[in-house]
């Protein structure tokens, strides 16, 4: 299985008919106690009687889309989790499209999807953002090793039980108007553009992580540098950046955060999955809960919460060493940390890939920010190369040193906990200046 396919493309993820995509009726419960993703039912009582909670849907970490097998160089996704997103066009009943294996991240902010495998009449009836000069507005979204560039589009959207009109959504590599060719302030330094399904290994990102929006204040900025960035886009083509306050509407919204635009459970998410031994699974089911502390199945309860700081990163100190730009990120499939003491990979395509001669117990401290909440975290670091099963998709304690993986924009001072971090564990995300439980965010919990 070729995991340095994937490892490179998403380890990017840093400060990602109408009916619903995910799961209706009884619901299961996150739990901050337990390890594992319950399988129990439950539901919120009032005085009309008991009402179904619908705050949810179910998360899969498998093979990926159907796209990703096709040809000779086909391949299947490793530590991807998917969930199923419906759009609309905006006050549509009928011109909708439920797009699958849309990759859920805690670590990036704004729902995008790939113009390939949006059908021609709901591309058509998303209506474009434009400016005030009336031109269609691009986005150029940056993340740690790639970026992705398209238009930006509004659309009605569902997930699950919850829905958000009007939305703005960017569709990446889109190439109707003057949004064909890449802007080269956008492409420059920015590394792989990630404009197929094969390169982003998904249909899509759902970006639901502690920010309200995609960019907010950094929009003001004039320059292709520093993560999100729009475009003036005239049929010409893209040239010039256009800013936008973060606390104004006009002349265009910024994507959002989709969670923090629902009109309830719009505080964070609980990402929950099971437990993964250690030869892997081929298929992982869990949920992610939207909200915190909203409904009786997404209690805070005793997990520990960890306040990022204004960067969104906590420190984790590994080793005696204090890496104070680290985070929880399930965009990132694998850990990446630096460790010149483990013995690394050197079966070819996997350079760069941790390959101890036997499981390795390592441990790290976790801190947030203001050296507010404490916890020892214990993990396995397992040999890329042997352990896992060929069948398996979901993989549990294979790490990577992202020095050696020649990323454009080197990453330091920084413990990545990619998704095999969350397996067994239910890993809260609490969005900036909305209280979460007993707290106000930025946090993440566990």
């Amino acid at each position: 299985m070729p995991f340095h396919k994937m490892a490179i493309a998403l380890a990017m993820m840093l400060l990602a008919a109408c009916s619903g995509g995910g799961s209706t009726g009884t619901t299961t419960t996150a739990s901050s106690t337990s390890s594992t993703s319950s399988s129990s039912s439950s539901s919120s009582s009032s005085s009309g009687g008991t009402v179904a909670l619908t705050n949810f849907t179910t998360v899969t970490v498998d093979a990926g889309p159907t796209a990703l097998t096709v040809g000779a160089n086909g391949y299947t996704a490793t530590n991807i989790p998917y969930v199923t997103v419906t759009l609309c066009a905006p006050g549509s009943t009928t011109n909708c499209q439920t797009i699958d294996h849309v990759l859920l991240d805690t670590g990036s902010v704004g729902l995008r999807v790939q113009a390939a495998v949006v059908n021609p009449s709901m591309l058509s009836g998303m209506t474009v953002q434009t400016d005030s000069a009336g031109n269609g507005i691009g986005e150029c979204y940056e993340y740690v090793d790639n970026y992705v560039f398209g238009s930006v589009r509004v659309a009605d959207f569902t997930i699950g039980g919850e829905s958000v009109s009007s939305m703005p959504v960017q569709v990446i590599g889109d190439t109707s108007g003057g949004f064909g060719t890449v802007p080269g302030s956008c492409s420059s330094g920015s590394g792989t553009n990630m404009n197929t399904v094969q390169l982003l290994g998904a249909n899509g990102i759902i970006g639901v992580g502690l920010a309200l929006t995609d960019c907010g204040s950094a929009c003001t900025v004039t320059s292709g540098s520093g993560g999100a960035i729009y475009y003036d886009c005239p049929a010409s083509g893209c040239q010039s950046v256009v800013t936008r306050a973060a606390n104004t509407a006009a002349p265009f919204e910024q994507l959002p955060n989709p969670v923090a635009a629902f009109p309830v459970d719009n505080n964070g998410t609980i990402l929950s999955l099971p437990s993964v031994a250690a030869s892997g699974v081929a298929t992982l089911t869990g949920t992610v809960y939207f909200g915190i502390g909203t409904q009786t199945n997404n209690a805070l309860g005793s997990a520990t919460v960890f306040p990022t700081n204004s960067s969104g990163a906590i420190t984790a100190t590994y080793k005696g060493t204090a890496l104070s730009s680290s985070f929880f990120d399930s965009g990132s499939n694998y850990l990446y940390f630096v460790d010149s003491s483990i013995t690394a990979c050197t079966e070819k395509g996997y350079t760069g890939f941790y390959c101890p001669t036997s499981p390795l117990a390592l441990t790290a401290t976790i801190n947030g920010n203001n050296n507010v909440g404490n916890a020892s975290l214990d993990f396995t670091l397992y040999n890329t190369y042997t352990q896992p099963s060929p069948t398996a998709n979901a993989i549990p304690g294979i790490g990577a040193n992202p020095n050696a993986l020649s990323f454009s924009k080197p990453i330091s001072n920084s413990f990545d906990f990619g998704l095999p971090f969350f397996f067994g564990r239910n890993v809260y995300t609490a969005i900036e200046t909305r209280k979460a439980g007993t707290r106000t965010g930025p946090y993440f919990a566990y």
